[in-house]
């Protein structure tokens, strides 16, 4: 876990990577769970014997945006800011899904500090680039820029 306490240390680290999470297993229920709040009800991911018959994956996959929905749970167990006020989603930058996330696998990120910039009102402006990979996989499953302010 990296823990900064300050804007200086936070500055200091661009360009380094930070470290990398936990496996976290991608469950049948979090892929209809996630099916439900979205609409996103595509046989593939909640259409398990068809999933199974049909598919190239041979069985129900993740949504790419259940992925992209699990860096505030793997990115809380490799870095984390001190004395801030608050931090808040800014948003992403070029995020990609190489690979589909079988129901069933474990995936976990690596996280690098891309940028940190100050803005205005005395935040930072983080970039952390997440790539998270399928446990016995050979590309990740995705890569994503994750954009955030810390306010202090």
């Amino acid at each position: 876990m990296q823990v900064f306490s300050g804007k200086e240390q936070v500055l200091a680290a661009v360009g380094q990577t930070l470290g990398t999470s936990e496996w976290v297993l991608v469950t049948q229920k979090m892929v209809d769970l996630f099916a439900e709040a979205t609409g996103d009800k595509q046989w593939i991911h909640i259409d398990v014997d068809r999933a199974r018959r049909e598919s190239p994956y041979q069985g129900p996959i993740a949504h790419g945006y259940l992925t992209l929905s699990l860096l505030p749970v793997l990115g809380n167990q490799i870095y984390r800011v001190e004395n801030a006020k608050m931090g808040l989603n800014y948003g992403s930058n070029k995020v990609r899904f190489p690979s589909a996330v079988p129901v069933g696998a474990r995936v976990r990120s690596t996280a690098e500090l891309v940028d940190a910039t100050e803005v205005a009102g005395g935040a930072l402006q983080l970039v952390v680039r997440h790539t998270v990979e399928i446990e016995g996989g050979v590309k990740p499953a995705m890569i994503a820029e994750a954009v955030s302010r810390v306010v202090f």
